[in-house]
């Protein structure tokens, strides 16, 4: 296992940064807790406790025995507590699973770069890079004539304003997956955040303007 010249060092530490950073950017473009920066973290940092883990093996390895892939090892175990920070869950709904795999598989990238192990490297980026754009519309297409999205509603505190809410989705065949509710600083005000499946069909803008038209109902949003 040769030791490393500098010109070495600064090409893994470089291209860690940009396959980390590819990835990085679709979930940057989806607003993900784990976006741009934090993808091009792990990946450098990944390869550089390799490269570490090598280069301590070069330099040791006459005086005791040394195991190059036990310190790099760590970055498997240990990446799954940041992994663990984007996942999040809402009543029956569990948010963050597809950031905190990418998290985990550019951990693996920015190992393969430390290692010298480019091609792998190159290929993983690729097919991860392909199947967060496209395998997406496949899952869609897989799970029916349906969408998944956010309503945010600030209303009113009346007695029944979320059973009115409720009521008018039903009526447009809008299937509620979880609801959120919280108090907002005017005490007289609350906000809905509610996870709802649509049909394809279904004119959201029609939807969004006679659900601002329910009494007591200031302001409706729709996030995806």
């Amino acid at each position: 296992m040769p030791n490393f010249n500098e010109i070495d060092i600064i090409v893994r530490i470089i291209l860690s940064c940009v396959l980390g950073g590819i990835i990085g950017l679709e979930r940057e473009s989806l607003n993900k807790s784990a976006g741009f920066r934090t993808h091009i973290l792990v990946c450098v940092g990944s390869a550089l406790i390799m490269i570490v883990s090598q280069e301590m093996y070069n330099t040791y390895h006459n005086q005791t025995s040394l195991d190059p892939a036990r310190i790099a090892a760590q970055v498997v175990s240990g990446i799954g507590f940041l992994g663990a920070g984007t996942i999040m869950r809402e009543g029956a709904t569990v948010k963050g699973l597809t950031t905190a795999a990418t998290l985990w598989v550019v951990a693996g990238v920015g190992l393969a770069v430390g290692a010298g192990f480019f091609f792998p490297a190159l290929v993983t980026t690729g097919v991860i890079f392909l199947s967060l754009i496209y395998l997406g519309k496949v899952e869609k297409l897989m799970a029916g004539q349906t969408h998944v999205s956010v309503l945010i509603i600030t209303a009113e505190n009346r007695v029944g304003q979320l059973g009115r809410v409720g009521s008018f989705l039903g009526e447009h065949k809008i299937l509620i997956l979880n609801i959120q509710m919280r108090q907002l600083r005017d005490d007289n005000k609350v906000m809905f955040e509610i996870d709802i499946k649509t049909p394809t069909e279904i004119d959201m803008n029609e939807v969004l303007y006679e659900l601002s038209d329910i009494p007591g109902v200031n302001q409706v949003e729709l996030a995806e």
